[in-house]
């Protein structure tokens, strides 16, 4: 009975951590969410759950959250696929409940528990094809103050602090005086240095270098009922369409969404003579999302057309979505999904995350980039003064997909001091200050233009510069406390516990 208390507890625990994320953004629900969490597998009245009980109840909370957070996966590729992930990220989960169960029977596991959380994170944002970052804790907290603390760790620390607050609030109510003390000074700590960080660090004007005038083009998708190359030129027509609604603007430059000329406009002379007519007609730098072809073979790429000096720099997507953008181990997944060889065979470009243009380095992350830590830091480590990242969301219908995205987006902002200029295909499009605000944004299925002056930045945050080692830092202590908590449990005389 007890043992379906704390499976209850631990679903509901996933369904509050899910409602903390875009577009609901319910920030103290993800707190919330991992006090539960962290209550589910803490003793009570001195007895606790086995490890094999903690596996079962870490498992619950993350396919509970997965399941409500990611069916816009299953849109195009149907319920399978998209379960199917939800469960393989549960997985990771099974790890974490045994530490958590482990850590739970020190006095001030609390205390612990948020770095073991951490490194199973970690592991499932990095293993197997690149990880799956897209489901980290962090980005629900994007409207809260924890989100300030991206400026010093990124998103790994956002996720530990988010854990800290989850746990000390737990041990409030189910802990001894001294050790309810220690968590109300974690989850005060993490707070107010979120919200310190947002008044003093965050967003601070004596690192502006510049300004510079940009638009943000959502061209928007056509009806179904075309085949797919006239889908495709209806695409790229609605963007030329759009941006010639922008001449006689004053820009610096225009952002067009990832994929806004899938017809290669240096292979295609009909597209190739709309984005010339849509650079003369703005006569100012156009970042043109397309596809490319080398001697590796398709890329994803975000090339840069110069009314006065023609093709410029470009960008190919370096972190490739698997599953979509290519297929890993084809031949063995064939034999489970007819949907295997829809996925493309695009080619990884090089770890280089910034183009030129003319005087304004930019800084493009394209679409499932903005996931990954090494992008955008990489990209203001080579120089970036303001940030992109064009997206193709149409595949995924009016699904949260866009907005969880958008929230990333958000944070990366925070972690890098940059605006970031957000252009999709149909939406949502928007304009994102270094605080991580959105001063303007469009809706899914629309076509609109945003025209913002944004300031240009050359500061190096302490996370753009040690982002990785600190995330390491905090992952190998998470791995100490974890091994520690285990030995520990097989020396000690255990106290009687609840049977699975």
């Amino acid at each position: 009975m007890i043992l379906l208390l704390r499976l209850l507890l631990a679903a509901a625990s996933g369904f509050l951590t899910y409602t903390s994320n875009e577009p609901l953004g319910w920030w103290l629900a993800g707190l919330v969410g991992m006090a539960g969490l962290y209550a589910a597998l803490m003793p009570w009245r001195g007895q606790g759950p086995s490890l094999r009980s903690g596996a079962l109840l870490g498992f619950t909370h993350a396919l509970v959250l997965y399941l409500f957070m990611l069916p816009w996966i299953g849109v195009f590729v149907g319920n399978l696929p998209y379960i199917a992930l939800a469960v393989f990220c549960a997985l990771y989960a099974l790890v974490m409940g045994v530490g958590g169960v482990a850590v739970a029977r020190w006095r001030y596991g609390a205390l612990a528990f948020p770095f073991v959380y951490l490194l199973v994170e970690w592991a499932r944002s990095s293993f197997p094809f690149g990880g799956f970052a897209w489901v980290r804790l962090a980005w629900g907290q994007i409207n809260g103050p924890l989100a300030n603390l991206a400026v010093w760790g990124g998103p790994a620390l956002v996720s530990l602090a988010t854990a800290a607050v989850g746990a000390g609030l737990a041990v409030q109510f189910l802990r001894h005086r001294g050790v309810r003390v220690a968590g109300a000074l974690t989850v005060l700590v993490a707070l107010l240095a979120g919200l310190v960080t947002g008044w003093t660090v965050v967003d601070r004007d004596s690192v502006t270098v510049g300004e510079v005038r940009v638009a943000a083009v959502q061209g928007n998708v056509p009806r179904l009922g075309l085949d797919f190359n006239a889908q495709r030129r209806a695409v790229l027509a609605n963007h030329v369409r759009v941006t010639e609604e922008l001449a006689g603007e004053e820009l610096d430059m225009v952002i067009w969404p990832e994929n806004s000329s899938d017809v290669n406009p240096f292979a295609d002379p009909e597209a190739g003579a709309l984005v010339s007519h849509a650079v003369r007609a703005v006569d100012t730098p156009i970042v043109v999302g397309t596809i490319t072809r080398d001697e590796v073979g398709d890329r994803n790429t975000m090339v840069v057309m110069d009314p006065e000096t023609g093709r410029g720099a470009q960008h190919d997507k370096h972190f490739l979505q698997p599953f979509g953008e290519y297929m890993p181990w084809r031949d063995f997944f064939r034999l489970f999904s007819e949907y295997v060889d829809q996925a493309g065979d695009f080619k990884p470009g090089p770890p280089e995350f910034t183009v030129p243009v003319r005087d304004v380095v930019l800084g493009v992350a394209t679409c499932y980039e903005v996931a990954f830590d090494p992008a955008l830091r990489t990209a203001v480590r080579d120089g970036a003064q303001i940030l992109s990242t064009p997206t193709n969301n149409a595949t995924f219908g009016f699904t949260d997909m866009t907005y969880q995205q958008l929230a990333m987006s958000r944070m990366r902002a925070i972690e890098v001091d940059r605006a970031v200029v957000v252009a999709a295909t149909s939406g949502v499009s928007a304009i994102v200050h270094p605080d991580g605000s959105v001063s303007q944004e469009t809706g899914i299925f629309e076509s609109g233009k945003l025209v913002e002056t944004l300031p240009l930045r050359d500061s190096l945050t302490p996370a753009a510069r040690f982002g990785d080692r600190t995330e390491y830092a905090l992952i190998i202590l998470g791995g100490i406390l974890f091994a520690a908590a285990l030995v520990g449990t097989r020396r000690q005389t255990t106290p009687k516990k609840e049977t699975p």
